[in-house]
């Protein structure tokens, strides 16, 4: 019984081992660029990263696409804007 629960606990303090020194090893894969700048005039409603690009969605109803590695605005996208009774 002693020979059990000693392999347990082995065990068990092994798997915390490894669980943690995984997580610290792991790098943040989505930091935000330093930089991005919008347009004049355009406000962010919404964004989300991906590993090569930044999506902003304006409330203007456009997205925007930045290169994530420099900031730089790679492409404008105009988008449908809803009327009174669709929203």
């Amino acid at each position: 019984m002693v020979v059990l629960t000693s392999v347990m606990i082995g065990g068990l303090i092994l798997l915390l081992g490894l669980v943690v020194t995984q997580i610290t090893r792991s790098t943040a894969p989505f930091a935000l660029p330093d930089r991005v700048e919008l347009p004049e005039g355009t406000r962010a409603e919404a964004v989300t990263l991906s590993s090569d690009w930044v999506l902003v969605l304006s409330r203007e109803g456009e997205l925007l696409l930045f290169d994530r590695a420099s900031g730089a605005l790679r492409q404008t996208i105009a988008l449908p804007v809803a009327g009174p009774a669709e929203r």
